[in-house]
């Protein structure tokens, strides 16, 4: 039952204060771990595609191991002092580790800045939350990449840690994290990282699976009670859900552009070069600067009905059993 009391004061506390720059994150703990390990792994291991396999391996398992284990001794010696000190930390990692808010934030910022200020704005505010490149988009293309980064970042930023937070709290929490990471920092099918971050990628699509395809289902839900489109997010869900090179990526995404009735996803330039990618949803109407708030709307939805149905509903069960 702690853990679960833990988990709803983190979200109370994240829909409030969100992710302050100058407070210190574990996300940028794990993310400094990564780089440290990974240097001295790349020299111990033999520059062959067996030995970066070897080696993407134990960084997988060094990184896991030590956020986890870290997690688990901190509470553990936190116990020790005070059963309240202990509670108390692990609300604190339990709301660093949900996104709800920061999500909320750096999306309107890009709202903000179209609306206000000018498209060089805008886009220099979405060049700082997507990785394509944003130099010559118009105001529809950095809307609709807004609105992609938060249909996409609902599911791995805030139900998923959800999820994970509620069954096994802050340690299996922080090892979600973890993979989560070290996906988005070494998971690359290119020259540097294509056999050394094979381990992260294929683990990180593994933890993914059923939070992915819980995220979409709840928020086709969830699209309802912000009246938006449930019947066509569904629709949507069920039939474009797999566009993706990644098998989890675009579950949220085809819900979102199903609820707005609007189309997400196409080509997009990375790096200077163009990458295909297949849309999602149907173009019944132009993706509009409102659907930046609309979708965060949608995201905060969802995220309510999964804290209820992970959280809210089995403490309640708890607490009269």
């Amino acid at each position: 039952m702690n853990h679960l009391l833990a988990l709803a004061l983190g979200f109370a506390l994240d829909l409030m204060f969100g992710d302050p720059h100058w407070m210190p994150h574990p996300v940028r703990a794990i993310g400094r771990l990564i780089s440290s390990l990974e240097p001295p792994l790349r020299k111990l291991f033999p520059k062959t595609e067996r030995g970066e396999l070897i080696a993407g391996c134990v960084l997988v398992a060094l990184v896991v191991g030590i956020s986890t284990g870290l997690t688990s001794l901190l509470l553990w010696l936190c116990g020790r002092v005070h059963p309240w000190l202990a509670f108390g930390v692990e609300a604190v990692i339990c709301y660093q580790l949900l996104a709800a808010k920061s999500l909320n934030v750096e999306s309107m910022k890009v709202y903000t800045a179209l609306k206000e200020e000018s498209l060089e704005a805008g886009r220099k505010a979405v060049s700082m939350i997507v990785g394509r490149d944003t130099a010559a988009l118009d105001e529809a293309g950095v809307t609709r990449a807004a609105v992609e980064t938060v249909a996409e970042n609902a599911s791995d930023g805030v139900i998923a840690p959800l999820l994970f937070l509620a069954l096994g709290g802050a340690p299996l929490g922080m090892a979600y994290k973890a993979v989560n990471t070290m996906d988005s920092m070494v998971g690359y099918k290119n020259d540097q990282y294509l056999y050394f971050g094979r381990a992260a990628a294929k683990l990180d699509d593994v933890v993914n699976f059923l939070p992915a395809r819980l995220a979409g289902v709840l928020m086709c839900l969830s699209a309802v009670f912000v009246g938006q489109d449930g019947k066509n997010a569904w629709r949507i869900f069920r039939r474009d859900r797999k566009n993706h090179k990644s098998p989890n990526s675009a579950h949220t995404e085809a819900v979102c552009a199903g609820a707005l009735h609007i189309q997400l996803g196409g080509s997009n330039y990375y790096f200077g070069k163009l990458v295909e990618k297949p849309t999602m949803g149907d173009a019944l109407r132009p993706v509009e600067l409102e659907d930046i708030p609309r979708s965060n709307r949608l995201m905060y939805a969802t995220a309510l009905v999964s804290l209820a149905l992970f959280d809210l509903i089995p403490l309640g069960l708890l607490f009269f059993s």
